[in-house]
């Protein structure tokens, strides 16, 4: 029996090279019950799947828990990059493997309906698109929307809206409908106008729908003023309603490029756990609905087959694309998924990357919605109690803890290219932050992040060991409450305010979070170990792949990347770092004012306008002493020596 590391050994049921084929095809991950945990395609098979099969410590953690999981591969061969397309979305619909991109929207989108075939056509809003002999028009990002849309383009075009049921009631006894009676259906049967009176309505109707042309507007004025000068006050008042009614559709619709451009935007942002996605639709130049929604990663996948994914899961049902799709990357097999769309659509489909222009612009729009929608998905799902509940109970039973770790606090070190090393400690309790009880830290002197963790460390256990901090303790912490409160933070001597933020430093936290691997374990576990103090749990939380590392663990916790767990640590961690961030920006803004105001012959007001010029510290030291002599109030003199006095002084610019 061999003794080699495990983790330097590959999985038992790896085929032979030789037995994988290198034509297109896709390929299947089973677990020993013979469940799909994972569909993939692959332009070459052998190439693809020895990626699966290399050493274990050489693949990417989520990747290795998958590999492992797993008790067996197998694969179908296929013809082209496009039928591996096609069966790899027809394997991941009928089999929802787990490791598999996963995505919350329910995929349905509510269309306009016309139904033509019928001999008074109806419009409503239906879901279905299978509807014989009906004129669709949509997709709409929410049905309140198209009730909307339709209630304005009723004043316009009045056309049924009642059921087929209630039509025929109606017919026959030669009573309106009910909705005919309260004035909301306007078809024959509400005995106003004829079978081919309304059919001329309805063709109105749908030729506006499919031109929207905007002389609609002069045309229907010009009426309602002819009306007006004939006295015909009653016919000029429905002129002026359905000026209105049109007036208020065009501005619900604004244009954004030319009015012959069919196109849908996607916008993405994501992280290591999941992403959000909006979808502009835009047709005749305006956008004509917006659907968003977010998706769960379990493998860490790049942009690209993020796109991929996303695209496919956009028009796996209803949703025709149109014939130009622009996304914020093209994924490998961008030939292949044009293919495909393009026998969705019926007609060649282009897929871009918008670099410039207008179509630059929506893209960017689309995606900054997209990062607004991504950071309220995680807010709302952070501040829910029973997700927190669930969070802390999962973070518990991970790390093995006695009890949930009702009080976290996180740690996250800071710097400059090395230099102004700053720290930040957040606290939360119960799954919320308690930002009151935040600290910063500023570290004199360090050699790397794990010394400068090992520092904190020491400094805030010793409140909790009863030792005695060292003498620069009280001149290193910063109180949030004094930064914030006067917008600058100055060093503590007095007893009685060191004796109160010994007082708050005093609560004891379940668990302690550091920002990093391995090695900032490590170096925090020593800080631990020194201090004597006992019953604290400890973890580090790896940001390229959202690793938990505990002490002495050769390989980290893993948690499943939809798992409320790991939504609280990856938010207790991005607000340590932009904490710490913070406070380095107003340390760093700080130095600055203090050396610019040492210069002689520059007040405040020189200093500010120094600052509001040249916009940025960075910029102010590139610049040369002709630059700074332009400032208003600033001379060659001045210049001079502000430009020597900088490049004396500071420390050197973020990278």
């Amino acid at each position: 029996m061999s003794s080699a590391n495990p983790s330097e050994q590959s999985v038992p049921y790896r085929p032979k090279a030789g037995e994988i084929p290198t034509d297109p095809g896709v390929y299947r991950f089973r677990d020993a019950e013979r469940r799909v945990l994972y569909v993939g395609k692959a332009k070459n098979l052998r190439a693809r799947l020895s990626n699966y099969f290399a050493p274990l410590r050489s693949l990417h953690e989520r990747t290795r828990r998958m590999v492992t999981s797993a008790a067996s591969v197998e694969w179908t061969v296929v013809g082209s990059e496009v039928e591996a397309l096609q069966l790899e979305i027809t394997w991941i619909n009928e089999f929802h493997p787990p490791f598999n991109v996963r995505f919350k929207d329910d995929k349905s989108y509510p269309y306009l309906a016309v139904t033509l075939a019928d001999e008074a056509p109806r419009a409503f809003v239906t879901r279905n698109r299978k509807l014989r002999g009906a004129r669709y028009f949509g997709p709409y990002p929410k049905v309140w929307a198209i009730n909307e849309t339709l209630e304005i383009l009723l004043k316009l075009f009045p056309i049924r809206t009642c059921k087929d049921s209630d039509y025929r009631r109606a017919m026959a006894t030669g009573k309106p409908c009910f909705a005919g009676q309260i004035g909301r259906c306007f078809g024959p049967c509400s005995g106003k106008v004829t079978i081919a009176e309304h059919r001329e309505n309805v063709d109105r109707f749908v030729s506006f729908m499919q031109n929207q042309d905007r002389r609609i507007l002069g045309e229907l004025d010009e009426r309602m003023r002819r009306a007006a000068a004939a006295q015909e006050y009653e016919a000029a008042a429905r002129y002026r309603d359905r000026l209105v009614a049109a007036t208020a559709f065009f501005e619900k619709s604004a244009m954004v490029l030319g009015d012959k451009v069919d196109l849908d935007v996607f916008g993405i942002e994501h992280d290591e756990l999941s992403a959000a996605v909006q979808l502009f639709i835009v047709r005749g130049g305006r956008v004509r609905g917006i659907h968003s929604w977010t998706v769960d990663k379990e493998l860490d996948v790049p942009l690209g087959e993020l796109v991929d994914s996303v695209v496919q899961n956009a028009y796996g049902d209803d949703l025709r694309p149109p014939g130009e799709v622009v996304v914020p990357e093209l994924p490998d097999d961008a030939s292949a998924l044009e293919s495909w769309l393009g026998e969705r659509a019926g007609r060649k489909v282009r897929l871009r990357v918008a670099q410039r222009g207008d179509k630059a612009s929506l893209l960017q729009t689309a995606t900054q919605n997209a990062k607004q929608s991504l950071m309220l998905y995680k807010t709302r799902r952070s501040a829910d109690f029973t997700t927190r509940s669930r969070a802390l109970e999962d973070i518990q039973e991970a790390l093995g803890m006695a009890d949930a770790p009702l009080r976290i606090e996180c740690y996250d070190v800071s710097h400059l290219s090395g230099t102004n090393i700053v720290a930040s400690m957040v606290v939360f309790e119960d799954g919320l932050p308690r930002k009151d009880e935040y600290r910063r830290f500023t570290i004199p002197n360090s050699t790397d992040d794990t010394d400068s963790i090992h520092q904190v460390l020491t400094r805030r256990l010793a409140y909790l060991s009863g030792a005695e901090p060292r003498d620069e303790l009280a001149e290193a912490i910063e109180s949030i409450d004094a930064i914030e409160a006067d917008g600058e933070a100055s060093a503590v001597d007095d007893a009685p305010e060191v004796a109160e933020r010994r007082k708050k430093f005093a609560y004891r936290p379940n668990l302690l979070i550091v920002d990093g691997g391995q090695p900032q374990v490590a170096a925090a576990e020593r800080a631990l170990r020194e201090s004597g103090v006992q019953g604290i749990y400890l973890c580090g939380i790896a940001k390229r792949l959202e690793e938990i590392w505990t002490p002495e663990s050769d390989f980290p916790v893993i948690l499943p990347r939809n798992s409320d767990a790991l939504f609280l640590f990856q938010r207790v961690r991005d607000e340590a770092h932009r904490f710490a961030i913070t406070h380095q920006r107003q340390r760093r803004k700080r130095d600055i004012g203090s050396v610019l105001s040492e210069i002689p012959g520059l007040g405040p007001a020189r200093v500010k306008e120094l600052l509001r010029h040249f916009g940025s510290v960075a910029r102010l030291k590139a610049a040369d002493e002709a630059a700074i002599a332009e400032v208003k109030g600033v001379g060659p003199t001045l210049a001079a020596t502000v430009y020597a006095r900088l490049h004396a002084d500071l420390a050197p610019a973020p990278r």
